[in-house]
């Protein structure tokens, strides 16, 4: 809410008396904006970069897809226990390996980020990231090195979640800082458009696998393709991100090509992005955004990760099966998330992410209901509806989630808070929820843990401020063309004196 002209509430003899001192309070309140304060933006470079950071993204999400998609047969060619269960249970556990290790590189990326640069730590993860998965391609199968062959399939997952912990962070806060105002939304839904690619086209790839080869192929020599396939999708990565000039609003907080000045909203002029000032001063901001983050992921992961191994290891469904019903839903999905980004910034944030958790919450169970009567009809209408939910975060949470933090620590508190929840609760669903239809027998399992975290994120919604249309924290507005930032300038100019 605007803050009261102090005109208005003062004693009116007062302000006759002392002009001078409620104009100075009227214009501090109201700070005059220069135009060199504003951000006009490039829509090629914005383009540009929007385009670089999706498909690096892409790229990431294909190599950490892949081995979700994986699952069963990874389970069969490193811990060759007899047991399905324990195989399944022991190739998740190693899943969620990787997230428990994503705060380190979070807590090691983010502060990096909000110093360098968040170019060059970007370049960084998507060589680590490479390199783990194609390294992962090359590891013999227990048969060969025994234990050995775990030990390695653990340490590379290490390093895959090591080089994911900088890389949503850095990512969002990229596209973020070189979007204009009004269309962060926008602009910001195409890093999810990102990563559904990069899922679907591990999907296709490992769904094409499935179809090929028979069981003992892929256990020989299939499932090894998609992992090598990810060393030269790496190095086109890295290309298409060291093309890229660093932010607006980094290279103002540096002192780059134009000062903020202190009329700037409040613009920062310094980098400090240590992880003391980031626990110390924005913790609430903080517990916020795992919150968030939370509900998001424990959703995200239930669709797009674990649902093929429901269906074919709790429902029966062959590999294939599963994997194509998702494929259909994760395109689909890839065509709507621009509108909802658009949604987002003509609407609001909340009013988005609220329709996601809510539609969790109301939709999990009749969604989970449809999905166990089988058939391909009931299946993809259930998955459909999950999807739909889903695609209102994944829309929106990009632009929104960047937005909580100032500019000068934005990379680290975004890259701890997001990997700190991540780790607990996105990489541990298929675990938690394979253990919990172990325990209780029941089926439904994955709808009442997904209840849950909506219930959760729906308070965590309620509690964030609206963001859209607004200026970045510590950063000066960001529009468009100069005609609007002339405007602009315009409305924050106080009245002229007769």
């Amino acid at each position: 809410m605007a803050a009261p002209d102090p005109q208005q509430v003062a004693d009116p003899e007062a302000v006759k008396r002392h002009p001078v001192l409620f104009r100075a309070i009227r214009q501090r309140r109201n700070p005059r904006l220069r135009r060199t304060d504003i951000t006009v933006t490039d829509d090629r470079a914005v383009r540009r970069a929007v385009k670089a950071a999706s498909l690096g993204n892409a790229m990431e999400w294909f190599d950490f897809g892949i081995y979700s998609y994986l699952a069963v047969t990874l389970g069969r060619v490193f811990f060759p226990t007899g047991n399905d269960t324990t195989q399944l249970l022991s190739s998740f556990a190693t899943f969620a390996v990787a997230f428990l290790v994503r705060p380190l590189g979070g807590m090691f990326f983010g502060p990096m980020g909000d110093r360098l640069g968040r170019k060059k730590v970007l370049a960084l993860t998507m060589i680590m990231m490479a390199v783990g998965t194609f390294a992962i391609g090359l590891i013999p199968s227990h048969g060969t090195i025994g234990l050995w062959a775990p030990a390695l399939l653990i340490f590379f997952r290490m390093l895959q979640g090591f080089s994911t912990g900088g890389e949503y962070g850095g990512a969002s806060t990229f596209i973020a800082e070189y979007a204009p105002d009004k269309r962060r939304g926008f602009f910001g839904s195409f890093l999810e458009f990102g990563t559904l690619a990069g899922y679907v086209g591990a999907a296709g790839l490992v769904t094409a696998l499935y179809a090929l080869l028979d069981g003992a192929q892929m256990e020989a020599w299939g499932w090894r393709i998609p992992f090598l396939v990810a060393g030269p999708l790496g190095l086109v990565g890295l290309y298409l991100r060291m093309r890229l000039d660093e932010t607006p609003a980094f290279q103002k907080l540096e002192g780059g090509r134009a000062r903020a000045t202190e009329a700037a909203d409040g613009a920062e002029t310094t980098s400090k992005g240590d992880l003391a000032t980031i626990f110390r001063d924005h913790w609430p901001t903080l517990i916020l955004c795992v919150c968030l983050v939370g509900a998001y992921n424990i959703t995200d992961y239930m669709l797009l990760s674990y649902m093929p191994t429901y269906l074919s290891d709790e429902l029966g469904y062959s590999e294939t099966h599963g994997l194509l019903i998702l494929l259909a839903v994760m395109v689909f999905l890839m065509l709507l998330i621009s509108r909802v980004g658009a949604l987002s910034d003509r609407y609001g944030r909340k009013p988005l992410l609220m329709a996601g958790m809510g539609g969790f919450l109301a939709l999990s169970l009749p969604a989970f209901l449809l999905i166990g009567q089988g058939g391909v009809l009931a299946v993809t209408a259930g998955m459909l509806m999950l999807g739909l939910s889903l695609v209102c975060m994944l829309g929106t949470m990009s632009a929104a989630l960047p937005a909580l933090f100032p500019t000068r620590v934005r990379y680290g508190s975004l890259s701890v808070g997001y990997n700190l929840s991540a780790s607990v609760f996105g990489g541990t669903t298929p675990l938690v929820i394979t253990a919990l239809i172990g325990w209780t027998g029941s089926e439904l399992m994955p709808a009442y843990y997904a209840m849950a975290a909506a219930l959760v994120g729906i308070i965590a919604v309620a509690c964030m401020k609206e963001t859209a249309r607004q200026p970045l924290a510590g950063s000066p507005p960001s529009v468009e063309t100069h005609e609007e930032a002339a405007e602009l300038c315009a409305a924050r100019s106080p009245e002229p004196r007769f």
